[in-house]
């Protein structure tokens, strides 16, 4: 194989993966609106849904996880290449996440549908739509090679834990008031802390970016 085919070769197969990424992303994203759908439609077959419906998704995961490890093995890639497949690699395994993460949220709903409507909910649909924004910009970015997205991913995350906290303090009063409404809004409580995780998987991959495009690692010490 002539070195320009060889590379031209490797460019194809990160294009594919790339690819195969961002439909895991999707499928992932869209795992988590259907379960935000069903406990605001009180829907329990859209729950049953998400509990089982996690074949694709998983089959993706093992699927994009080959095709990091024949990149680096049969390409040995340097520099940004490198960067871009080792980012894949932990993309992957948050993504997956994010699907396991929905199906906890389905739980939570299934077991919150045997009782009686809590309250209107407005602050957790509001977090589950900020989760899914910073979810596909992080992917988009990662796509693209964008800083300027990426950053605008983790500058979302602070939105996001301060909605957790006003769900958080609501709920409580609720109990406090009513010791009747602890079991619905405890599964409340355990929702909106799983849409945070959401947002925490979202930043991760954010992170991943700022690495692969620039070199730095911005874990545990942003500005």
């Amino acid at each position: 194989m002539s070195l320009d085919h060889h590379v031209r070769h490797f460019q194809e197969e990160l294009e594919q993966l790339k690819t195969r990424l961002l439909e895991m992303g999707g499928l992932a994203e869209e795992r988590v609106r259907a379960a935000v759908r069903a406990v605001v439609n009180r829907d329990p077959v859209l729950v049953e849904k998400v509990l089982t419906g996690d074949v694709a998704i998983n089959q993706l995961h093992i699927e994009v996880d080959d095709r990091c490890f024949k990149l680096l093995a049969l390409h040995q890639p340097m520099a940004v290449d490198l960067r871009s497949i080792v980012a894949a690699v932990k993309i992957n395994s948050d993504l997956e996440r994010v699907g396991d993460l929905a199906v906890n949220i389905a739980e939570a709903v299934g077991r919150y549908l045997q009782h009686p409507p809590l309250q209107e909910l407005v602050d957790i649909p509001r977090m589950a739509e900020i989760a899914q924004d910073m979810l596909r910009d992080a992917l988009d970015a990662y796509v693209r090679h964008d800083m300027a997205l990426a950053q605008s991913v983790l500058n979302k995350d602070d939105e996001l834990d301060a909605l957790k906290t006003g769900v958080f303090r609501d709920l409580v009063s609720h109990m406090v008031r009513d010791p009747g409404t602890i079991e619905p809004a405890l599964d409340l409580l355990l929702i909106s802390r799983h849409l945070e995780r959401i947002g925490d998987h979202a930043t991760n991959i954010a992170e991943d970016v700022i690495f692969m495009v620039s070199a730095k690692d911005v874990r545990h010490h942003q500005d």
